[in-house]
């Protein structure tokens, strides 16, 4: 073993115990060892950095901002609301579920899909009285096994791809992952939605038990010009009202509010629905049904600026300008450009008119500002702002023009008019120009220490397979193997890489483990491309523990899971997985 070789496996050896132990961030971690490694001499100081501008690096980072733009536009949402019902049955919703999140994830990032969707989910549990965690962890299962069937569903799909272009000079296609990943995701889904999820020990876990406990707001929603509402009776909006999740209190019209809820009533132009809810389902309602949150005149003066809205929680101390006063009395809407939308006052229900209604100290505000003017207009109130919870303002007036452009990247892509990283680039140019995702925010939607993770990782990888590391792995495992049939030694390679998966993190275990496949199928004397799709499936296949894959940390807290919870839908899970993967393997990507 040279020297190179000794302080390399040494570095990832530490790489790995920090990581297992979890006392140090793993992106701290990775690029410590990085710079250890240009200390040492084992990573040349010329290429220290090159990961960041490696095209996975950049193909992640981009998935995520694209992502956050089809969430912000309602593209998602439009999806989603007309299937979920919380009546269904346990096994039903699951497979509803899980099937939506493993389409959602082919296409966008697998941690964006379960971050849209679980807060759908928790509300669905809510709403039906049961345990979230009988739902979340196979809906995170789901979105993982989602991910395997295209380049941009998971991380580690980018990394085998990009490193089999460097090092056969072309990389994998858009859907060249599918027919072994969509095998091994539909047989996974059938096993989730049918036993897996009864695996799960039971336990009064309440849902959102980290949520902020706010008491909802009392908001109102206006029937603009043209609206499909209008001549409807207001009671016929209660079951899109239950579907959000929101309360229809009444009617206001022509300043006054009808007598009880006037559920009767027929709707008109410029009418005004008294709502109670929370931020998220209040946009939820209003955006399914295309109401407004203001009169023509106010409406006007919030979007003159053309740059989007945001909507922002205010709290009201003594020293407060509005306390004791109305928002129409002080003018919020002409001097500020802002409406007030909601206002939560806890063991109050309010009866009249929300800006005409005297604030008091202790309410909480739900304002809504031209985006960048919200932190001036909470000084000009003198509140003080909330905690923020990333409360958005779906822009469902660009839903479409989000979709089509989305689609046309991904089939420019695909057919090979684009490189993935530039089509991409491109959506995102799109979504700022179209006002969808606003410049000042694009950055906010990166998840930084994945990146950081990525382009610390990349290089001392590369710098392994130099110096023959990998070949060094490879020849053991071959000689391990020696003698075995290539489904034997492809169900090594596969238990190993998901081995390294389910305790590190599945885009390190990816750069470490494509190129030992690759080593592998050079000393058969075989194509690599079987070693490198079973590396893909393997990496991303990380169900055994809550460390192994960030869709399992996301909802180890909400579903109330314990470390140990895991391994029970996880391991036949992954057997599963390994025994479908293995003939498709051979059969779509032959030896």
């Amino acid at each position: 073993m040279t020297y190179d070789q000794a302080v390399l496996f040494a570095l990832f050896a530490a790489v790995f115990a920090l990581l297992l132990w979890g006392r140090f961030r793993y992106d701290l971690v990775a690029f410590a060892a990085l710079m250890a490694g240009v200390v040492l001499g084992v990573v040349p100081a010329g290429e220290a950095f090159a990961g960041f501008g490696h095209p996975a690096t950049l193909v992640v980072a981009l998935v995520l901002i694209v992502s956050a733009g089809l969430v912000r536009s309602g593209a998602v949402f439009l999806i989603t609301r007309t299937l979920v019902d919380s009546a269904r049955g346990l096994g039903g919703h699951i497979a509803l579920m899980g099937g939506v999140g493993a389409v959602l994830s082919a296409f966008m990032n697998n941690v964006a899909a379960l971050a849209l969707l679980m807060p759908v989910d928790i509300q669905t549990a809510r709403k039906a009285g049961r345990a979230p965690g009988l739902s979340l962890m196979p809906l995170s299962f789901a979105t993982i096994l989602g991910g395997m069937v295209t380049l941009i569903g998971t991380p580690p799909n980018i990394i085998i791809a990009a490193i089999r272009g460097e090092t056969l000079g072309e990389p994998f296609k858009m859907f060249d992952f599918a027919p072994v990943g969509g095998v091994a995701a539909l047989a996974g889904l059938a096993f989730v939605a049918l036993i897996g999820w009864r695996l799960i020990p039971a336990r009064d876990n309440a849902a959102g038990a980290s949520e902020a406990q706010l008491a909802p707001y009392i908001a109102e929603l206006t029937v603009g010009g043209g609206s499909e509402l209008i001549g409807k009776r207001l009671g016929t909006l209660d079951e899109e009202a239950e579907k959000a999740d929101v309360a229809i209190l009444g009617l206001i019209r022509d300043g006054k509010r009808r007598y009880g809820r006037a559920v009767a009533a027929l709707l008109r132009e410029g009418d005004t629905l008294v709502i109670e809810a929370e931020p998220e389902a209040l946009d939820e309602f209003r955006s399914a049904l295309k109401l407004e949150f203001a009169d023509a005149a106010r409406a006007e003066k919030l979007t003159a600026a053309g740059e989007g809205l945001e909507l922002t929680e205010l709290v009201v101390p003594e020293t407060a300008r509005i306390r004791g006063r109305t928002a129409q009395s002080i003018g919020l809407a002409w001097r500020q450009s802002a409406v007030l939308l909601g206002i939560s006052r806890q063991g109050t229900r309010i009866t009249r008119h929300i800006r005409q209604t005297e604030v008091q100290a202790g309410d909480i505000l739900l304002l809504l500002s031209p985006r960048g003017r919200s932190a001036d207009v909470a000084d000009w109130l003198g509140c003080l702002p909330l905690a923020e919870r990333g409360l958005a303002v779906t822009a469902n007036d660009k839903t479409w023009a989000a979709i089509g452009l989305f689609a046309a990247a991904v089939l420019a892509a695909s057919v090979g008019l684009l490189y993935l990283p530039v089509a991409l680039g491109l959506v995102a140019i799109g979504y700022v120009l179209l006002k969808i995702l606003p410049v000042a925010e694009i950055y906010d939607h990166v998840e930084w220490p994945v990146v950081v993770l990525l382009g610390s990782m990349i290089p001392l990888g590369a710098a392994l397979d130099t110096s023959g590391g990998t070949a060094l792995i490879a020849n053991a495992l071959t000689g391990l193997t020696a003698g075995l049939p290539a489904w034997a030694v492809l169900t090594v390679l596969m238990v190993v890489t998901m081995t390294l998966s389910d305790v590190l993190n599945n885009t390190a275990t990816a750069i470490v483990a494509a190129p030992v496949g690759i080593q592998m199928a050079e000393t058969l004397g075989v194509s690599p491309d079987p070693f490198l799709m079973a590396v893909a499936v393997a990496a991303s296949a990380a169900f055994l523990t809550p460390i192994g894959h960030k869709n399992n940390t996301l909802v180890l807290g909400p579903g109330g899971y314990h470390f140990g919870d895991y391994w029970r839908m996880g391991l036949p899970l992954e057997a599963l997985v390994i025994a479908v993967s293995i003939p498709a393997i051979l059969v779509f990507w032959p030896l």
